[in-house]
């Protein structure tokens, strides 16, 4: 079985789950892009995304 990410349409957090677990927002199965977060303190594209916390990410997400 394929395991298929959604995106969060308010944070672009990529998650398995029926709701998004970092803000609690709608999901997306329309994105784009995979952004892997390891140290957002330093990460300029976590600064500009303004993404604080280390995670799975969608660069794009649809409605």
């Amino acid at each position: 079985m394929v395991k298929r990410f959604k995106a969060c349409k308010e944070c672009s957090a990529l998650t398995e789950a029926n709701e998004c677990q970092l803000c609690g927002g709608d999901l997306s199965r329309d994105w784009q892009g995979f952004l892997a977060i390891i140290d957002h303190e330093h990460s300029d594209i976590a600064k500009k995304m303004g993404i604080n916390t280390n995670g799975k990410f969608a660069l794009k997400v649809r409605e």
